[in-house]
């Protein structure tokens, strides 16, 4: 494990870091833009000997986040400084602490620059999504390390049904109907994600009627389809969208660590079973469910098993299962990668 560096060693470790990191990045960097892809980690911070820092590429945008102690404005600059001795085309830097106290947060750490605020595009596989370096929510509107997932949709759902849980910016449905899906379903809690969804659809110009944005819990919609009941924590609990009971040939399951509310938890760790068991029963025979898992402290293996058990139990054994590992862009010292992404087939 690499041992935390003060803070005010950030810079310039980072500044005797980066070069090795790109170096070795290089090919894969040219691999990726063969695939008509400009965004991508330059720079993955806990396996390359920073941990707390990262730097990613949108195209002419490089978001450079920090995790655990903020930098400071002459920090920020010495390694912009770094960057442009290092970095052949244009670009401008944003940069974001992400502390866990509230007062830290992505949008609250200091009053984003209208720079920070402007929104581009990038793409990936030749699809184009927006990007912006600061914005009301937590997260980059595109997860970086889910491109190995979305690359396995892209190539493998021409012509099927696809159910995209958790949807965020819809970037697993955009890829889904671009690869040829006849009916992409997203669904999400949040209006403004699915609104950023909306816009990549009609960006990479998919048609309405094979996208479908649901703005719901997620929860009452794939125990619906699932055949479940909703389930509520309480007499109160609001109304909630109606669905009937189907299958789709693939469904994505891609949840927060954790989130809690009238219709229950969400809890990668203690219980992604309840998750996992509704989304097989959403399959159809012969289909598959890609599940993914991004806490660290999971181990892939007793995951995995879990996954089997469930389904399993749930009277839909799985034929199959195929573990895919992040791109090369984001490595591993030990190659258990937080993120663990699942493809099973469901009988």
């Amino acid at each position: 494990m690499n041992p935390t560096p003060s803070n005010e060693q950030m810079d310039s470790l980072f500044v005797s870091l980066f070069p090795a990191a790109l170096q070795r990045r290089e090919r894969f960097i040219q691999t990726l833009h063969e695939e008509r892809t400009n965004a991508y980690r330059l720079f993955h911070g806990v396996a390359e000997g920073l941990p707390g820092l990262t730097l990613d590429r949108y195209n002419e945008l490089l978001l450079l986040q920090t995790f655990r102690d903020p930098l400071s404005e002459a920090q920020i600059i010495s390694i912009e400084n770094e960057l442009r001795k290092k970095i052949s085309y244009p670009f401008r830097l944003i940069y974001n602490h992400r502390g866990k106290a509230p007062t830290e947060s992505f949008a609250q750490w200091h009053q984003p620059s209208a720079e920070a605020l402007e929104e581009i595009q990038c793409q990936e596989q030749g699809l184009d999504f927006y990007i912006r370096g600061r914005h009301q929510g937590i997260d980059p509107w595109l997860f970086l390390d889910l491109r190995a997932g979305r690359r396995i949709v892209f190539k493998t759902v021409k012509d099927l049904s696809v159910l995209n849980l958790f949807a965020y910016t819809c970037s697993v449905g955009v890829t889904a109907a671009k690869g040829g899906a006849r009916e992409v379903w997203n669904v999400d809690f949040s209006n403004s994600s699915l609104e950023v969804g909306r816009r990549n659809a009609e960006l990479n110009q998919i048609p309405e009627e094979r996208f479908k944005l649901i703005q719901e819990d997620c929860l009452p919609v794939m125990r619906q389809l699932a055949g479940l009941p909703v389930g509520l924590r309480n007499a109160k609990a609001r109304p909630y969208l109606k669905v009937e009971a189907r299958q789709f040939d693939l469904v994505f399951l891609d949840p927060p660590a954790w989130s809690k509310g009238p219709f229950g938890a969400v809890d990668v760790v203690g219980d992604y079973p309840t998750l996992f068991k509704s989304a097989v029963l959403a399959t159809k025979p012969g289909g598959r469910v890609i599940a993914t898992n991004h806490i660290a402290k999971v181990a892939l293996d007793s995951w995995v098993d879990g996954l089997k058990r469930c389904a399993a139990k749930a009277g839909r054994a799985l034929r199959s299962v195929e573990t895919v590992s992040p791109d090369e862009d984001f490595p591993s010292s030990d190659g258990q990668h937080p993120l663990k992404t699942a493809l099973c087939e469901v009988s």
